[in-house]
């Protein structure tokens, strides 16, 4: 019995030879149908079927493996030009599908053996369905022998129907990606009349619809897909946004990524059709996530190129808004806030804080920046932590306060000038803010990288209040203002102050009218120096004595208004100082007890100059009018000579002379030597004026830094007795014991802690101090 069944077995290897073909590799080999009903119930009978599936699956990876897979790879080596690429990867994948195609009637008699020997209880549910397997083991034995470089002709394949697609797809016509001469077809590059584009298109869809059903679309094309797809995102958003921040891009760049780039997939994962319902339910939701991680690359995508042009977006705030509400809302759905912080931090540093940039254009970028960055995050820490470093720059430029100032009192339509119309309280860090009451159905917690410290001055602090908190105090501020008012209240020729008035108005209302006290009073001097002129003038004792010139004044209360810069006092020529002599006395008998105290550098003077060939008519200061005065009684002085006579420096008669000489009334003989010029003959006329207008803007207050500077040394002597006796404190506690000791009683200094951090970094570099471990300290003598 066991003899004819081993004789029957060697018989039985034979006819599977025969009915299975692929197994000496004879695909010719004919087996008729009753041969192969006969053949399978032997092996039914023999119960051989499992080993039987196994041999011929085998033999099907090895064939696979020897003669179809070198012969598809050989297509993907050296190809260079893309039109080439495409036919190449066409024609790999039509000889794969007709090589694998040949295996179709072997794998429908696997699948009868299967059916009729009940393989499937012996393989499992996964190895029962032969398609299946068969695709799984080319899949296999394919990406098994992946030659190096292979992507190429794949991406060149789709790079080629992708741009055949977007220039002949109606959903998105006008959209052409070709760049050629208008002879030439924006999609396949050929001329008009020799047009491949349907062609390329049918290729195309039929390429993909056997690699479908191949089941290597996504594993063999996938990665490139994804690659190519992401290439175009980013090339399409960047042309998209580039230079353009007034219109909104987000919605747009969405419609584009759904009716391109997923219509394009839609095609190619069902073979032609743009409808999605001709998908199968896996396929469809794979579309589905996949669309999902495109749109956050696209988000991505955006916010990185938004983040580069940032900089520029701030600048131009607030015709920029729809792009900082597009960035708005892909900063909440990608996660780099980071990268905005780092990047815009850079461009600040290297554009705009360094030397080579005005104060004022500074501020300018600055207060954009609060504006924009707020509209970015209204929480305000993307603000806090971005421009940081603009404040630690601003403070170490000398005139910041006084731009401010001036932005905040300037005539024309300017940042500062609204902010100030609108008249909010003044926000310090320093000071104790009481939260306002707020919608808590709308409220929302800081983000985590915020400091909670400031989160209420986060949320109210205006521009103003922001750049006063600069500084940390608002003293420097009004210091600065009323330097700022009293040059123009000494440079002008009238009593007018209804402009000033209006400005310390709004002023109060911010800084507050204890802080403006000395401001108002210097206002009212105007206005009682311009009632007392009058009276003087209308004095007929006055009046009726000989008078070289008409005489006003500006009768100042020395002690509420700044201290003055010049050291020196300018000595008048004899004729003036009796005419002033005259008004004093005039002065005396309308106040009783008062006398004046003139300030001989300051006011204007108007001079009427007559010469041999010309006139002139002209407001200059009393040290112009004083130096062309003495070349009345002379024609000819030296510098030194002038000095000696008016009691000023001689660097400051030489560089105010040259107003003269700019006008051709003078002219430089020999090296500080001057001659009157009768005749008009007026040289480099241009360059002196430049000097003379740069000069004569200077102010003739001393500067607000300069005052706080002196204001801050009251506290030295303090500090000073404290570290002596307590031998060491920190910041803290010294500022504390300065609020009780040295900030009491009318007129007293205030200082903020971040000024009294400075002053006291300042005295430690100075080596009048000594920090350590956070503790202040005098040095042992």
């Amino acid at each position: 019995m066991m003899a004819v069944v081993d004789n029957d077995q060697k018989s039985i290897f034979s006819q599977i030879e025969f009915a299975f073909p692929i197994l000496n590799q004879q695909l010719q080999t004919k087996c008729t149908d009753d041969q192969f009903a006969k053949i399978v119930n032997d092996i039914k009978v023999l119960n051989i079927a499992p080993r039987v599936d196994r041999l011929v699956f085998q033999s099907i990876e090895q064939f696979i493996r020897s003669n179809v897979a070198p012969v598809f790879w050989k297509e993907f080596t050296n190809v260079t030009e893309e039109e080439y690429g495409f036919e190449r990867f066409k024609n790999a994948v039509d000889g794969l599908y007709s090589n694998l195609s040949e295996f179709l009637p072997l794998l429908k008699r696997l699948q009868v053996l299967q059916a009729q020997c009940e393989i499937a209880k012996y393989l499992g549910h996964s190895l029962s369905n032969v398609l299946g397997r068969f695709n799984l083991t080319v899949r296999s034995t394919l990406l098994s022998q992946l030659p190096f470089g292979h992507e190429t002709i794949i991406k060149q394949f789709y790079k080629i129907a992708f741009n055949v697609f977007c220039n002949t797809d109606s959903s998105i016509h006008g959209n052409l990606l070709g760049d050629g001469p208008q002879s030439q077809c924006g999609g396949c590059k050929y001329e008009l009349e020799n047009c491949q584009c349907q062609l390329i298109v049918f290729m195309f869809h039929e390429t993909n619809r056997k690699l479908i059903e191949l089941e290597l679309l996504e594993r063999l094309v996938g990665n490139v897909l994804t690659l190519l797809i992401h290439i175009r995102i980013e090339s399409h958003v960047r042309k998209s946004c580039e230079g353009t921040f007034d219109v909104s891009q987000l919605e747009l760049l969405e419609n584009w990524l759904e009716t391109v780039v997923m219509n394009w997939l839609t095609r190619i994962y069902s073979g032609g059709s743009s409808k999605s319902v001709a998908l199968s339910q896996p396929i469809r939701e794979a579309i589905s996530k996949f669309k999902q991680k495109l749109l956050h690359f696209l988000y991505e995508t955006y916010t990185k190129i938004r983040i580069e042009q940032l900089f520029n977006i701030i600048i131009e705030y607030p015709d920029s808004q729809p792009a900082i509400d597009d960035l708005r809302i892909c900063l909440e759905r990608t996660d780099l806030r980071k990268v905005l912080v780092e990047t815009l931090q850079e461009a600040l540093k290297t554009r705009l804080l360094h030397p080579g940039v005005n104060t004022p254009d500074i501020l300018t970028a600055y207060i954009a920046a609060i504006k924009a960055l707020r509209q970015l995050d209204p929480s305000g820490v993307l603000l806090e932590t971005v421009t940081e470093p603009v404040k630690v720059y601003l403070r170490s430029r000398e005139d910041t306060v006084r731009c401010v100032i001036s932005g905040l009192l300037d005539d024309s339509p300017s940042d500062l000038a609204d902010e100030l119309i609108k008249g909010e309280y003044l926000q310090l860090d320093e000071g104790s803010v009481e939260e306002e009451d707020e919608n808590w159905e709308k409220w929302l917690p800081d983000p985590v990288d915020a400091d909670p410290c400031k989160s209420t001055q986060r949320r109210m602090s205006d521009i103003i209040s922001m750049l006063v908190n600069v500084y940390g105090s608002q003293d420097l501020f009004v210091n600065e203002y009323r330097t700022l008012l009293a040059d123009r209240l000494l440079s002008q020729l009238n009593y007018h102050t209804e402009r000033e008035i209006r400005h310390l108005e709004l002023l109060k209302r911010r800084f507050g009218e204890n802080q403006l006290h000395y401001c108002e009073v210097m206002l009212k001097d105007v206005y009682d120096s311009k009632r007392i002129d009058g009276n003087i003038q209308s004095d007929t004792s006055y009046t009726l004595e000989e008078q070289y010139f008409l005489t006003s004044a500006l009768i100042l209360s020395a002690q509420f208004w700044p201290p003055f810069k010049e050291e020196w006092k300018l000595q008048l020529p004899k004729n003036v100082q009796e005419q002033l002599a005259k008004y004093v006395k005039a002065f005396e008998a309308l106040k009783g007890n008062r006398t004046l105290c003139w300030k001989p550098h300051l006011g204007n003077v108007h001079l009427e100059i007559e010469l041999k060939e010309r006139k002139f008519d002209i407001n200059v200061t009393p040290i112009h009018a004083t130096i062309i005065l003495h070349f009345q009684d002379k024609n000819e002085w030296a510098v030194e000579e002038l000095a000696e006579v008016m009691h000023a420096p001689a660097t400051v008669i030489r560089r105010k002379i040259t107003f003269w000489v700019s006008q051709g009334l003078l002219k430089e003989t020999t090296t500080d030597v001057f001659v009157l010029q009768e005749e008009n003959a007026v040289k480099n006329r241009s360059v002196t004026e430049s000097i003379v207008e740069e000069e004569e803007v200077e102010s003739a207050m001393a500067s607000a830094s300069d005052q706080r500077e002196e204001e801050l040394q009251v506290f030295w002597s303090y500090i000073v007795g404290m570290l002596t006796n307590l031998d060491s404190m920190p910041l803290d506690r010294i500022h504390q014991m300065l609020k009780m000791f040295a900030s009491q009683g009318p007129g007293a200094v205030e200082c903020g802690l971040p000024e009294l951090r400075h002053f006291l970094d300042r005295k430690v570099r100075e080596h009048q101090l000594l920090l350590s471990g956070g503790l202040y300290r005098l040095p042992k003598s």
